[in-house]
């Protein structure tokens, strides 16, 4: 069975299930109050930043500390437990193909599934900013190349985090225990971006590349430049070392 084969069977497994609805609550969650509370964006407090940029930042920085980790987490618990009702993992496990395919199958459908969140962050982003623009007699709506470029750089930087909670999700059977570790390693990420080891933490990464989007439009507020050493050795290797573990431990319980 092809590697292609795989990640169609896993969307298949998820075909009737809630999984996109849970992608698209945050985004409601994140951009109903922007709307509602649009005339804030005129009261910047002395920071200097215009207040259709305020909008964006203000609008993804929920969705970068909190939302998209929760979602990765909650979804990559729902990947796992597909297998689990029905001993569905005994028949997979029956299959000709490698457990490591078949784990990175599941984390190839947990990146596009946060891929079709960034897109459906995007089209929110743009239909609120449309709206408040219109509300608010004010110009809200930023070039489509910055906003899919900050966009995608969050979503790149949320990689290593799906891998390390694509490990937990595997590690640890019960998915009470495998979602409250996952949720509550998301808190510390806004300390963790203000400390020196900041990069040894994958779950700070998105909220870390939108706080530098934040300094470069509002001069002084965070820093500008990107620390790609040690960032990318580091998230390289976070990523690698999470998906060994994951594929090495993939139903290793039920092989037993």
């Amino acid at each position: 069975m092809s590697f292609l084969s795989l990640v169609g069977v896993e969307f298949k497994k998820i075909r009737r299930s809630k999984i996109f609805l849970i992608l698209f609550i945050p985004i409601i969650m994140m951009w109903i109050p922007s709307i509602i509370n649009a005339d804030m964006n005129f009261d910047l407090r002395g920071i200097p930043i215009t207040p259709e940029n305020n909008f964006f930042i203000q609008g993804f920085m929920g969705m970068a500390w909190f939302m998209i980790p929760a979602s990765l987490v909650i979804c990559t618990v729902l990947l796992n437990q597909t297998e689990r009702s029905n001993k569905g993992i005994l028949k997979m496990l029956s299959l000709p193909v490698g457990t490591a395919k078949l784990c990175l199958a599941k984390f190839t459908v947990l990146l596009i599934l946060a891929a079709v969140q960034m897109i459906m962050s995007i089209g929110a982003y743009y239909i609120s900013a449309a709206i408040v623009t219109n509300t608010q007699d004010y110009h809200f709506i930023l070039e489509p190349l910055y906003v899919c470029k900050t966009v995608c750089s969050i979503y790149a930087a949320a990689i290593p985090m799906a891998a390390v909670y694509l490990a937990i999700s595997t590690l640890i059977q019960s998915p009470i225990f495998s979602v409250g570790i996952g949720l509550a390693s998301i808190v510390p990420s806004v300390l963790m971006i203000n400390t020196k080891i900041w990069f040894a933490y994958p779950m700070s990464y998105p909220f870390y590349l939108l706080m530098v989007a934040y300094g470069r439009v509002a001069w002084g507020v965070y820093e500008t430049q990107i620390a790609w050493l040690p960032w990318l050795p580091a998230a390289a290797g976070i990523t690698i070392l999470a998906l060994a573990v994951s594929c090495i431990r993939f139903g290793a319980s039920e092989r037993r």
